[in-house]
This record gives C-alpha cells, sequence and structure tokens, in this order.
C-alpha cells in the first residue's frame, strides 16, 4: 500500500476533526460521515467486492435499528445490548432472502431485494412490537453511561471511528485471503468464476452474511445516536440508495472508497437540508440522482479510479523522466 502516508494523515485529521471545530453542527456531521462510511463499506462488502447490486439493505439497517431500540422499550436494556440481536436476526434475513435471490442477475436481483426491502417495510409498519407507523423512542434521560446517550456528538464520533477501523482491517484481511479472490472471481462473471471451481452461491452468501451483519450494526449505532425510529428512517428506500451512492461515488470495490465517498456527500446532504429545512427528502432525491447521473456518465469508477489515473499518469512522467 504505496500511499500509507496519505492514509495515516487522513486517518489523523478524521479523529482531530471534533477537537478542531467548535461548532456543534459541524461535529455532528463529522460523526454521520463516519456512521456513514460504516454503513456504505458493509454494502460494499457485497455490492462492490462480490459485484452484487443489492438496493435492499436498509433490511439490515433496520433489524439493528429495531432490535436495539425493542430492547430498551420492552425489556428496560441499554440499547447497545440489541445490537448483538440484530446482527443475528440481519443474518437470517441475509439467509432467507439471499439463497433464492442469488440465482438472479443483474438488475433482476436488485430488483429482489427492492422487493425484499419494501416486504419488510410493509411488516414493520404494521407490527406493533415495533410501533407500528409511529416508531420506536431510546432513553428520553440517559439513566448512565451505558445507555450512550451523550448531548454531545463527540462521543459518538470516536465510537464510530473505532468501529470503522476495525471494519476495514477485516476488510483488508479478507481481500488479501481466498474469500477475497473468490469474490473478485464472481464479481468479473459468474460462469467464468464456476468454471474455475468457485463455490459461486456460497461465497455470495458468505459476502451477503458479513455485509448484514455490519450494516446491522451501524443501524444500531444510529439508533443510539438520533434516540428514534420509524419505518422511513430505518427500513425506507433511501437508506439503500444511500450506501450504495456513496460506495459508488468513492469508488465501489476499494477498501477507501467508502468513506471517501462519504465524505462528499454528507456535508452536501447536511447542508442541502440545513438550508432548505426539514428532512430535505425533495432535494436530497434531487442531490443523489444528480450523482447517480454524473458518476454513471463520467466515472463509473468513483473517485478511486480518478486518483490511480492521477497515481498512474504521475508515475508514467516520472519514469519517462529517468535518463
Amino acid at each position: 500500500m504505496r500511499n500509507w502516508p496519505l492514509i495515516v494523515i487522513g486517518f489523523l485529521a478524521i479523529a482531530a476533526w471534533p477537537l478542531l471545530v467548535q461548532d456543534v453542527f459541524l461535529q455532528r456531521v463529522g460523526a454521520l460521515v463516519l456512521l456513514a462510511a460504516i454503513s456504505a463499506s458493509a454494502w460494499n462488502l457485497l455490492g462492490g467486492y462480490a459485484g452484487q447490486v443489492s438496493v435492499g439493505h436498509a433490511v439490515y439497517f433496520g433489524a439493528g435499528a429495531y432490535a436495539s431500540l425493542v430492547v430498551y422499550t420492552k425489556l428496560g436494556w441499554p440499547p447497545i445490548a440489541g445490537a448483538p440481536i440484530g446482527v443475528v436476526v440481519s443474518m437470517a434475513i441475509s439467509a432467507l432472502v439471499g439463497t433464492p435471490t442469488f440465482r438472479l442477475r443483474g438488475h433482476y436481483f436488485s430488483m429482489a431485494t427492492i422487493a425484499a426491502a419494501e416486504l419488510f417495510h410493509i411488516l414493520v409498519a404494521n407490527w406493533p412490537l415495533t410501533g407500528a407507523a409511529v416508531g420506536l423512542m431510546g432513553p428520553p434521560v440517559p439513566r448512565g453511561w451505558w445507555d450512550l446517550s451523550f448531548i454531545s456528538p463527540i462521543p459518538y464520533h470516536y465510537l464510530f471511528l473505532a468501529v470503522l477501523v476495525v471494519l476495514l482491517a477485516l476488510t483488508r484481511q479478507m481481500q488479501r485471503s481466498r474469500m477475497g479472490y473468490y469474490l473478485a472471481a464472481i464479481r468479473g462473471g459468474d460462469r467464468a468464476a464456476s468454471s474455475l471451481g468457485v463455490p459461486v452461491l456460497r461465497y455470495k452468501l458468505y459476502a451477503l452474511l458479513l455485509s448484514a451483519g455490519f450494516t446491522s450494526v451501524a443501524g444500531s449505532l444510529y439508533a443510539v445516536m438520533v434516540g428514534f425510529i420509524d419505518p422511513d428512517s430505518a427500513l425506507g428506500l433511501l437508506v439503500s440508495i444511500k450506501m450504495v451512492i456513496i460506495a459508488a461515488l468513492g469508488g465501489a470495490g476499494t477498501l477507501f472508497g467508502p468513506l471517501v465517498g462519504a465524505v462528499i456527500l454528507i456535508p452536501l446532504e447536511e447542508t442541502t437540508n440545513a438550508m432548505f429545512g426539514g428532512g430535505g427528502t425533495g432535494i436530497t432525491f434531487i442531490v443523489y440522482g444528480a450523482i447517480i447521473l454524473l458518476v454513471a456518465r463520467f466515472q463509473p469508477g468513483g473517485v478511486a479510479a480518478v486518483w490511480d489515473a492521477l497515481t498512474a499518469r504521475r508515475i508514467s512522467r516520472g519514469v519517462a523522466r529517468v535518463p
């Protein structure tokens, strides 16, 4: 990894961000960037490395979010205690959804994941255990540090940063393992990978289980920070679309692409929401649509492809100058 000095500087800047800015809004944006990077990096395990473009990952995000607040409202446990339950539930759902849908290819697979996500969205919106359409709320007043209910965004910033570092380290290890090579072959084509002896369906399922588990963790962290969820905020289509766009913008199938995409997209989204008021749903869809068009038209590989091209050009110029 020849760019490691730049990577270290980048992570030091991210770690110092909440200490360098005094504005609470900017501190909150920094925490949201890291949370979005976690969810997009989790999606990237399946959509980037295996090439299976899921647009239904809101199911796993919602499983983690709802598990955290259900254990609080029904059992009185700290919300974060629901995170392991959310991981188990999301993995069970991923096995249920992935087994039949992985036999589909291309946009058919994507449409199947959207259908599955909408099915769970309707189920949760009508289930009393999950608060139905009203949603669930976390602790109004922190009972102790274990509730992870803080006024300042700074503790969340460092909590999310720690989770992101763990996820990126595991992703890096996966890249260099047999699973990483198998997923690269699957991304190139199911039939070609199968002809080389790759157990395609099994490793697609492995990638989905891993991706769903970490997406669920992101959902739990979101519920802990925000303290309220409803079907739209936890299971809405926009949740899935955001993961896809962030990964594609930064560079799907690359280690740091989702983080770069989150650094670009989340401040833009939060700024438009602050400028136009409310949740900014209509403006958000316009921004997301514009980004999809620009990336698809000019650089499908995202920022990572631009960086690689610039690096290769710089190296070629240096070689040309050598006598």
